[in-house]
């Protein structure tokens, strides 16, 4: 059965199947089917689909038109970052295709899939509002379909908490998806490789496009598009921040107001590693030991403990290679580095549970280093 036309957000959203039956989305939002010519706006209908067989359909459509697809996997409670790549996609490509998805494979037992934000009525006014202003702009595309499937539509043979309970098809990428997060997040890329692996089958896009904060994240689908013989390019696109600093997140919601005055300290440590590092290079050093610039951002955290009666764990504070992420003891300046960090935020009452915060910059090879 298909539903024509429902009004979300005060635009015109296309329904393919009955959302209600997946998600809780509001009477009072969800108004009376209505005619296209009687809603104000000429603009076509953002297309939402909760089945891989809807959309595949949708999906021929779109390749006997010869568009060119740009996709954003995310996992909804979107905000400004999220909102940056719709954009570079829509100035890059035809038509851009964004899924909402809360990944259990992501998560382990002890981790936040329960309680992790799913707002998908505001989720998908912030992208009807993005594609108003795109109609005003030089760009290509819009955002003209959001794939928003259940858990068993994308784990047809379920997916327990417990990876050894597990069954069913799963990706890994090794060593990579060992190194930095998943030393303390062995699950984690497992889950990513194998959710993406799928979105990347159902959506076919010409292009998929990440923020730069996940840089690993990044690295291990780069490798494992190349690996597979996958016929789509990965953008990485610069990092999402807030006006002091800190990288935008989904998760921030959870730091309250006195960690969250504390988080930017984690973009501050990195940058003064960033300062020592380009203070040796310019200074003509060919190769940078790690722990010389390290123990700048070292300090910072140090300086900053317990601000605000605000405390945190250092998980790691890493400067890595850029293509195998190995830990690094000196930087050849010529080939540059990822340098990266993951601070666990502790609670400051009994209301609050630990937010892992995490952030990066790539040192980039010097231009003129030989």
């Amino acid at each position: 059965m298909h539903i024509p036309l429902l009004i979300l957000s005060h635009r015109p959203v296309q329904i393919i199947r009955p959302l209600h039956r997946y998600f809780s989305i509001s009477t009072s939002t969800m108004a009376t089917k209505s005619k296209v010519q009687s809603l104000p706006s000429a603009a076509p209908p953002l297309k939402l689909y909760a089945t891989v067989k809807d959309f595949r359909d949708h999906r021929r459509a779109l390749l006997k038109q010869s568009t060119n697809v740009g996709f954003i996997p995310t996992m909804g409670a979107l905000h400004a970052g999220h909102l940056s790549l719709m954009r570079r996609a829509a100035h890059e490509c035809e038509a851009v295709v964004v899924s909402i998805f809360v990944n259990p494979a992501q998560f382990a037992p002890t981790e936040d899939l329960d309680v992790y934000p799913r707002t998908l009525e505001a989720d998908i006014t912030a992208i009807e509002n993005l594609n108003q202003e795109l109609e005003k702009s030089d760009a290509k595309g819009r955002v003209e379909s959001l794939f928003v499937p259940t858990v068993s539509e994308m784990y047809p043979s379920g997916i327990p908490q417990v990876e050894a309970e597990q069954r069913g098809a799963f990706v890994t990428v090794q060593p990579l998806a060992s190194k930095l997060e998943g030393i303390t997040r062995p699950h984690f890329f497992r889950g990513v490789a194998t959710i993406c692996t799928k979105l990347f089958n159902i959506v076919q896009p010409d292009r998929a496009y990440f923020g730069q904060k996940d840089v690993q994240q990044s690295v291990v689908l780069k490798r494992m598009v190349k690996d597979l013989h996958m016929s789509l390019e990965i953008q990485v696109c610069d990092t999402g921040r807030e006006k002091d600093g800190l990288a935008m997140s989904s998760r921030n919601v959870y730091l309250g107001v006195k960690r969250r005055k504390v988080a930017p300290v984690l973009y501050k440590t990195l940058r003064a590693v960033e300062k020592a590092y380009w203070a040796q290079v310019d200074k003509g050093a060919k190769k940078v030991r790690t722990s010389s610039v390290l123990e700048a951002g070292l300090n910072v955290l140090d300086g900053a403990m317990g601000s605000d009666g605000v405390n945190w764990e250092l998980e790691y504070l890493s400067l890595a290679d850029p293509v195998e992420l190995e830990e690094l003891s000196e930087i050849d300046v010529r080939e540059g580095a990822i340098l990266s960090a993951a601070l666990k935020m502790l609670p400051t009452s009994s209301e609050e549970a630990p937010v892992r915060l995490i952030d990066n910059i790539i040192l980039k090879a010097a231009a003129d280093a030989k």
